[in-house]
């Protein structure tokens, strides 16, 4: 749901966009630290805020680091 978000940002799309692996961290909502396959040995992190569901708002882009590896640890950013 972040991808045209990213894309946007980057100035550039992605023909793969795959989740491998993420984490939860709980505030007043949730954040996600996604790390995202982005086409040959290119992955990115990305941090994405999720509200809690009586705000109903759509999930959002807060921040993502790139030129990341495939065994670069997700973690807090």
């Amino acid at each position: 749901k972040v991808k045209a978000q990213i894309e946007e940002k980057e100035g550039k799309s992605f023909d793969v966009f795959t989740a491998v692996e993420f984490k939860t961290q709980l505030v007043a909502g949730t954040n996600y630290f996604i790390k995202v396959h982005v086409g040959n040995e290119e992955f990115m992190h990305l941090r994405v805020f999720k509200s809690l569901p009586h705000e109903n708002e759509q999930l959002s882009l807060h921040s993502y680091q790139g030129s990341k590896t495939k065994h670069d640890e997700l973690a807090y950013f």
